[in-house]
């Protein structure tokens, strides 16, 4: 499936509005400048997932997974090489200056709450702007390699059909570390949204009603 140029410009527009929030967030979170790459987005089928994210996230890989629920409902991901996860938390807990190889259960709790964060402001965006409401369960940290990961989204659930791929990086303090968040949804849910998507960019490109008094 593929987005039309007015559901991707305004997809890319909601997703700055999510990420503006996170970098904010983050930045209180470690005491330092975040700054967020302009995420790239794209719609996949889930059997293309393997080879959409394969060539990024190889080997083992640390995923921050959340359900979410309502009009439009679905899975909430963060996707981070393993490297990159045990970065990041050193990173976000800079004064324990502690050099890791492994996420620890204290690192695991840091990026647990990355993920959260992320994972919220995106959907909350998606939410606020497009007036649906929308639930979240708590966060989980899944240790595990791609197909694994990919595997257990699919079992049983026959109706969760796509992937929106969200692309983007962080830097901080000089570092760069990039990651994936990915939304699975339902062809239903997927049609909702864009529904709400076009309805929302339609009203913001729409020209503003005049009133002329003599």
């Amino acid at each position: 499936m593929k987005l039309t140029e007015t559901q991707q410009d305004a997809l890319s527009e909601l997703l700055n509005m999510g990420f503006a929030r996170t970098a904010s967030a983050l930045s209180e979170l470690t005491g330092h400048r975040v700054l967020l790459e302009v995420p790239q987005v794209s719609i996949h089928p889930i059997e293309e997932l393997s080879a959409k994210l394969g060539t990024f996230v190889k080997g083992e890989i640390a995923t921050v997974q959340q359900i979410f629920t309502g009009r439009v409902s679905g899975n909430a991901l963060l996707l981070l090489n393993y490297d990159g996860a045990v970065q990041l938390t050193e990173l976000v807990t800079p004064e324990q200056d502690i050099h890791r190889d492994r996420l620890d259960a204290s690192a695991a709790e840091v990026l647990t709450e990355i993920g959260n964060i992320l994972l919220n402001a995106c959907l909350s965006v998606f939410g606020n702007l497009l007036q649906m409401q929308i639930s979240f369960s708590v966060p989980r940290l899944h240790l595990e390699a791609l197909d694994g990961l990919l595997h257990s989204l699919s079992i049983g659930k026959a109706e969760m059909r796509y992937a929106m791929v969200v692309y983007t990086g962080f830097r901080m303090k000089e570092n760069s570390i990039h990651g994936y968040l990915v939304m699975v949804l339902s062809v239903v849910s997927l049609e909702k949204l864009l529904e709400e998507i076009d309805k929302w960019a339609s009203e913001e490109i729409a020209p503003p009603n005049l009133s002329i008094s003599s």
